[in-house]
């Protein structure tokens, strides 16, 4: 076991309990990296102003640096700091944070969720990005091609892509920002949501469009996360499905114990003093969001699904000037559509399940039961 193998095992949090045991910020020598095991040190580390969250040397990833996908990349909020990362947010998180949970909860009621695994996997994976796309003001036939696009262009942002992943990516990067260009260059009335965004973000449409396909991105795997793993609960948990269950404490509860995003990176760029642990520029810091969850300095008993939990506290999405600022948005999206799955009675005990190949996300992937 490492941290990276962590991320897909089948349990790993004994092991996170054993990394905390020996410390809050310890190298790993293997991997030559350090590691922010507990809550202090996680939070300490995403606060700090000079744990930036790419290289100083390589703002883009150099497999991509050459085409569309790096050009995207290189201007999402989430992959820069300072200006570069304030402006688009400050245009983008009103927004979300302003969509009432009844127009998420129509929209995912519109969508048809086919029984077996395979209308599970459409639901997970391709269903939150069409509504993102929906309150852009995409048609659902573009929500389709929307969603299957950004599931080419995702693949860029993995280590594990292989070229053909990154050509797709790169593609589907053209393509994508090609809709987006189409979109706003609409005579018709603009969505409420994209509105309000072009308001805010006016001067640069590049950065603009970026952002929006990063919006679409994040959708993707985060929110495809969230609602496997809900799913997975309630397969592994049958007693949870009653009449008084809460979605809502549900959701909340998956996303603290069983996270979607298992860990992410910092990058030192400058000598800094971390929980008493002295950091050079250049050294990677792995953030075990996960493993802060279960630090019983967070959350009491934090090792036992609680869907009453008190005082729940979580790193899954973040903290600081980098915290999800679609973080409402993706729980309502995700509690709408488990709502709609369980409407549909599937055989939860008839699918079987693996988690897809990531270094970071912990994402089930559903089959059907062979017999």
């Amino acid at each position: 076991m490492d941290p990276i193998i962590a991320a897909t095992h089948a349990d790993p949090y004994p092991y996170y309990a054993q990394l905390r045991a020996e410390g809050g910020l310890i190298f790993h020598p293997g991997l030559n990296l350090w590691l922010a095991t507990s809550a202090r040190a996680v939070a300490a580390v995403l606060a700090h102003p000079a744990c930036h969250v790419r290289p100083v040397h390589e703002p883009v990833p150099k497999a991509i640096a050459d085409g569309m996908a790096g050009k995207v990349f290189g201007q999402l909020m989430r992959m820069n700091e300072g200006e570069r990362q304030r402006c688009p947010r400050s245009a983008i998180e009103p927004g979300l944070q302003g969509i009432e949970p009844a127009e998420i909860e129509a929209l995912v009621a519109a969508r048809l969720i086919a029984p077996g695994a395979e209308g599970l996997q459409a639901a997970i994976f391709r269903g939150p990005v069409c509504i993102v796309a929906a309150l852009l003001g995409f048609s659902p036939a573009q929500g389709r091609i929307l969603s299957e696009l950004t599931a080419d262009f995702v693949a860029c942002l993995s280590p594990l892509s292989t070229p053909a992943q990154l050509g797709a990516a790169h593609a589907a990067a053209e393509q994508l920002h090609g809709y987006f260009v189409e979109l706003l260059d609409e005579q018709a009335p603009r969505s409420a949501l994209l509105a309000g965004i072009c308001q805010r973000l006016a001067t640069n449409t590049d950065t603009l469009i970026a952002n929006l396909i990063g919006l679409l991105s994040q959708t993707f795997e985060a929110t495809a996360g969230l609602i496997g793993n809900a799913v997975l609960a309630l397969m592994q948990k049958p007693a949870l499905r009653s009449e008084s269950m809460q979605l809502g404490d549900l959701l909340a509860e998956v996303q603290r114990f069983d996270p979607s995003v298992q860990n992410t990176r910092r990058f030192v760029s400058a000598s800094c003093e971390i929980e008493g642990v002295r950091l050079n520029p250049g050294d990677v810091v792995l953030v075990l969001l996960a493993s802060a969850n279960r630090d019983p300095r967070l959350n009491d008993n934090p090792d036992a699904f609680l869907l009453n939990r008190p005082d729940r506290r979580s790193f899954t999405f973040g903290a600081g000037r980098h915290q999800c600022p679609g973080q409402i948005l993706a729980m309502s999206i995700a509690s709408a559509t488990v709502e709609q799955i369980l409407a549909a009675n599937p055989a939860l005990d008839r699918l079987t399940w693996s988690y897809r190949p990531s270094v970071n996300g912990r994402i089930p992937i559903f089959a059907n039961l062979q017999v």
